[in-house]
């Protein structure tokens, strides 16, 4: 793969700095300009919406990556649990999945307690993060 920083005059720790200062943080575009500037890096708001366009994707690409390919898929733990709450004044259940981290992977709401919604829940988190070793719940029925 060819080096994206080929044609910048400025440097690829500057570059990814920005972008990864806008993809990391909620901040504006002006607000990474000013953090830069305070640190002796003089470049326009443009400039920063054009790296954070141009290398986010690719920035983004390699942190998911890495957070992946770090996972101990051996360690993967997901407590599974269903509350009753009211939505609108209707009684729904809802059903959420949470990763060993505490990322809430899946949320889903049903009017009615249902077996195969349950299941249907649980195959498409499966489908979309993976099988985990372990399922914790709170052993009611």
């Amino acid at each position: 793969m060819s080096n994206p920083f080929r044609y910048f005059n400025n440097s690829p720790e500057v570059v990814r700095l920005t972008a990864l200062m806008c993809i990391r943080y909620p901040l504006s575009l002006r607000q990474v300009e000013d953090m830069l500037f305070e640190r002796g890096i003089d470049i326009c708001d443009e400039t920063v919406r054009f790296w954070w366009n141009r290398f986010g994707p690719i920035f983004a690409a390699e942190i998911k990556k890495r957070r992946i390919h770090h996972r101990s898929y051996s360690r993967w733990r997901w407590p599974l649990d269903e509350v009753f709450v009211r939505i609108n004044g209707d009684p729904h259940y809802l059903w959420r999945a949470v990763d060993h981290e505490g990322e809430v992977l899946e949320v889903f709401a049903i009017k009615r307690r249902d077996h195969w919604a349950a299941l249907k829940f649980l195959k498409r988190t499966m489908k979309r993060y993976g099988r985990p070793n372990l399922l914790v719940t709170d052993r009611l029925r």
